[in-house]
């Protein structure tokens, strides 16, 4: 089934998705998940940090030692090995920080991204149709990548600019002095009331980066994307014109950023250089004093230096919670997106997959005054339509452009949702039956035809559940389906054969060629319902009389729903219904029609003439 498996609830999505879809969308599930990686991580970073405060106590003590002469050689080199042994386990420990704090940040972004991804494949073809793809691609690189350094570098940071500063300041008071601790921490506390307005300003600006970021995809997406169309009308230089402008935007957006950022770390470079000019004053008068000893002044400015570190930290931990506060508004949005359309009946009792393998649509299908407006339009599309396709039946549908020819094709697979009551399946409301089932029993060829770029054979396949290279034995169901759908020729001229790979989006085939492609995958499915939505325009009249004589064959006792624009297509339909501005207008057989000298009849004439001209 085109464009409606990635609706059918295949895809398996995690605990937390389910979470996020019931209550406010939190990353505490995430964070949860990896608690004992945080917790041991965490512990390690403390070793580190205590070991990295004993390394100045230690030098101070080897300084004063020599310079008193209390100690000899032996001393040394005790102090030497403590010394090392703090070294080594701040090595060994920083790799251990980094393999439980960083890996569980990955292991977050890895889950954030699947479920982000599984929630957008639930989401209703509304909201496809009101966000661009430049800028839900932004969300899944930009965003998450940011949400990751809050959950990984972040907590890093945090920890060093509250616990290593207040390590630091206790050891400086315990082991030096108290006061020459206190004027050199009175600068300090500027940081923090620096930190609190840069924090308020760096996630203005971050959210504004961020949605320039997504312009800026989104424009880069959209030209590659239509760079045929581009050439095809010239407008190559007014295109860049517009992705310089989107380019410039984003620039400026991160050049506000780094403007922020470049007056905020000579700020803290300034107050560090305040705290090391007070402990020099003063400290200094302090040791001719003999108040404190050399070593302990040495140690006391190392301490200073190591407090530049937390004070680096501060900045760079609000820098990332920021970005992190904006990416989180963004995902948040996503996931607070709902689908329109949904199993309106509670689950069944038992397992969920067995009950659907058990219900089946015959295809029987029912219109009762129809009347269908789409979400987000004022006038309906459908007007009162109604009329009654049998089980194994072939409706036509024809219409002129915009008549809702393809509107009735959306309601059928429920992409979008209609008046309780106003369509049958079986008998019964649509709604009374599983989304599975439905997109299950009813294969769809759109009027736009999307193919992946993956291999021919593949693409083919994709309505199955079972994958090729598990199961090879579908090669001769594919080339089956191939034949009837007059493609098979084709593909045994391309170089690979049926291991052909088409580019993005089926573009080194012909349209025809894509159409056909499609519809082998429709028949492959074997469906109780076939929607042909317009999918012959694009093949010649041979073709097309030889494909919908394997329809006759491969579709009997199958309901079958033909969406055209020539009577060619729709002429050996049990009934053919004409759509004229949303209404049913005519109803009939062929013959019928014909005979009613109506619109039908009309279309009829003119495009016969239209043959014979040709053929002269």
């Amino acid at each position: 089934m085109e464009q409606n498996n990635s609706l059918s609830g295949k895809t398996k999505l995690s605990e937390n998705t389910k979470f996020s879809r019931n209550t406010k969308f939190s990353l505490v599930p995430y964070l949860l998940k990896y608690k004992w990686h945080y917790m041991l991580g965490v512990v390690i970073l403390l070793f580190v940090d205590v070991a990295n405060l004993y390394i100045p106590q230690f030098i101070g003590e080897v300084i004063d030692g020599l310079s008193e002469g209390i100690l000899d050689k032996g001393g040394v080199n005790v102090l030497l090995a403590k010394i090392f042994a703090a070294g080594a386990v701040m090595m060994l420990g920083r790799f251990g920080w980094r393999f439980c704090i960083f890996g569980a940040a990955r292991g977050i972004e890895y889950r954030l991204r699947n479920d982000m991804f599984g929630h957008l494949e639930t989401l209703s073809a509304r909201y496809f149709n009101s966000h661009k793809t430049g800028d839900l691609m932004a969300r899944f690189t930009n965003d998450l990548n940011a949400i990751r350094m809050a959950v990984g570098m972040a907590v890093v940071t945090a920890f060093d600019a509250v616990v290593m500063t207040v390590m630091v300041l206790v050891r400086m008071v315990l082991y030096v002095d108290f006061r020459l601790t206190l004027m050199a921490f009175i600068p300090l506390t500027l940081v923090a009331v620096g930190c609190y307005f840069y924090g308020i300003e760096a996630k203005k600006r971050q959210i504004r980066r961020q949605e320039a970021f997504s312009g800026l995809s989104d424009k880069v997406q959209e030209s590659i994307a239509g760079v045929r169309v581009l050439k095809a009308f010239v407008q190559e230089e007014e295109d860049f014109k517009a992705f310089e402008e989107a380019s410039r935007n984003s620039m400026e957006k991160n050049l506000s950023m780094v403007k922020l950022r470049a007056v905020f770390g000579p700020a803290l470079d300034a107050v560090t250089g305040i705290s090391l000019l007070v402990t020099l004053v003063f400290g200094g008068k302090m040791v001719l004093a003999g108040q404190v000893s050399i070593g302990k002044f040495v140690a006391f400015n190392s301490y200073i230096g190591m407090l530049v570190w937390p004070m680096i930290a501060c900045g760079d931990c609000i820098n990332n919670f920021s970005q992190a506060a904006a990416a989180f508004q963004r995902i948040s949005a996503i996931f607070k997106e709902k689908p329109d359309i949904v199993d309106k009946l509670p689950e069944t009792q038992g397992d969920k997959d067995s009950n659907i393998q058990k219900i089946h649509i015959k295809g029987d299908l029912k219109l009762n005054n129809l009347t269908f407006t789409y979400p987000d339009g004022e006038e309906p599309v459908l007007k009162n339509v109604s009329l009654h396709v049998k089980a194994g039946e072939m409706l036509g549908v024809l219409g002129r452009t915009g008549s809702g020819k393809s509107s009735l094709a959306d309601l059928l697979l429920r992409v979008y949702d209609c008046e309780e009551g106003s369509l049958l399946v079986d008998g019964k409301p649509i709604t009374e039956f599983p989304l599975a089932v439905l997109r299950r029993d009813m294969a769809y060829v759109p009027q736009d035809n999307f193919l992946f770029s993956d291999t021919l054979e593949e693409n083919i396949a994709f309505g199955l559940e079972e994958r090729i290279r598990d199961h090879p034995e579908l090669r001769s169901s594919i080339k089956q389906a191939a034949k009837a759908a007059c493609i098979h020729d084709n593909i045994m001229g391309f170089p690979e054969e049926y291991r052909t790979l088409v580019g993005e989006r089926g573009v080194t085939l012909s349209g025809g060629q894509k159409q056909r492609s499609s519809i082998a995958r429709a028949l492959l499915m074997d469906a109780s319902v076939l929607i042909l939505d317009d999918s012959l325009s694009a093949v010649d009249t041979d073709t097309e009389e030889q494909i919908l004589e394997n329809l006759m064959h491969l579709r009997k006792g199958k309901t079958t729903i033909i969406i055209a624009h020539r009577i060619s297509t729709l002429q050996k339909a049990d009934h053919v219904a004409v759509l004229t501005e949303g209404e049913l207008t005519e109803y009939g057989t062929h013959e019928e029609l014909l005979e009613r000298k109506g619109f039908y009849a009309r279309i009829y004439e003119k495009q016969q003439l239209e043959q014979e001209l040709t053929a002269i």
